[in-house]
């Protein structure tokens, strides 16, 4: 790979890492309804989800089921369920998230649904498929490999940007925790939150080139 290709492709995942997008708003909905640790392990979750669409793009796995009408419509819309079913379910743990210790215990439940939230996401598979070619250079190493790098470095600048959404919307948390009317309905509207984010992936098509 090139120098200036690689720069190039630095500076471009810099801007799209720092434009706040679906993964940003779910990590700062679930660290707002259930706290830090929550929201950290939400990250670690989602981080390791973009990795399978990095190495299934890599392997031409993504290509397949952008290419397939059917495919797309079966990961697309399992992924929308679950996220409108995390959704009704923060909405409905409302009244019981009212302390910073409540809901800790969840980690591992947290970082589950980070993964499968980005793994059963289609638009990030054509994500990955339609920005990285463009900086693979085919003199080069193996693209595969080329692939890969750029993809883990993606993640990596994306997961950044969410630790910094996490740490922010765990100091806003921290200071309405005292008044649960108001934790009350961040709760709710994080949970509502999360689900239009399932019905927004439900109503996404299928990319032209797929």
């Amino acid at each position: 790979m090139s120098d200036t290709n690689f720069w190039l492709f630095l500076a471009a995942a810099l801007v799209i890492a720092a434009i706040p997008g679906p993964g940003i708003f779910y990590v700062a909905a679930r660290t707002l309804s259930e706290g830090r640790a929550s929201g950290f392990a939400s990250t670690t979750g989602t981080a390791l989800g973009g990795l399978v669409h990095v190495v299934a793009g890599s392997l031409g796995i993504s290509a397949i089921i952008l290419a397939s009408a059917e495919l797309f419509a079966i990961v697309k819309f399992v992924g929308a369920l679950y996220l409108v079913w995390l959704g009704i379910k923060t909405f409905r743990s409302a009244g019981r998230t009212l302390s910073l210790e409540s809901k800790r215990v969840g980690g591992t439940h947290a970082f589950r649904d980070g993964v499968l939230v980005e793994a059963l996401n289609p638009k990030t598979a054509a994500f990955f498929l339609a920005f990285i070619p463009q900086f693979l250079d085919p003199a080069g190493a193996s693209p595969t490999l080329q692939f890969i790098l750029l993809g883990a470095i993606s993640v990596t600048l994306n997961t950044l940007a969410d630790v910094v959404v996490v740490l922010m919307a765990s100091a806003t948390r921290t200071q309405l925790i005292g008044r649960p009317h108001l934790m009350r309905r961040l709760t709710q509207g994080s949970g509502v939150f999360i689900a239009s984010l399932g019905l927004s992936l439900a109503l996404a098509r299928r990319p032209a080139n797929g």
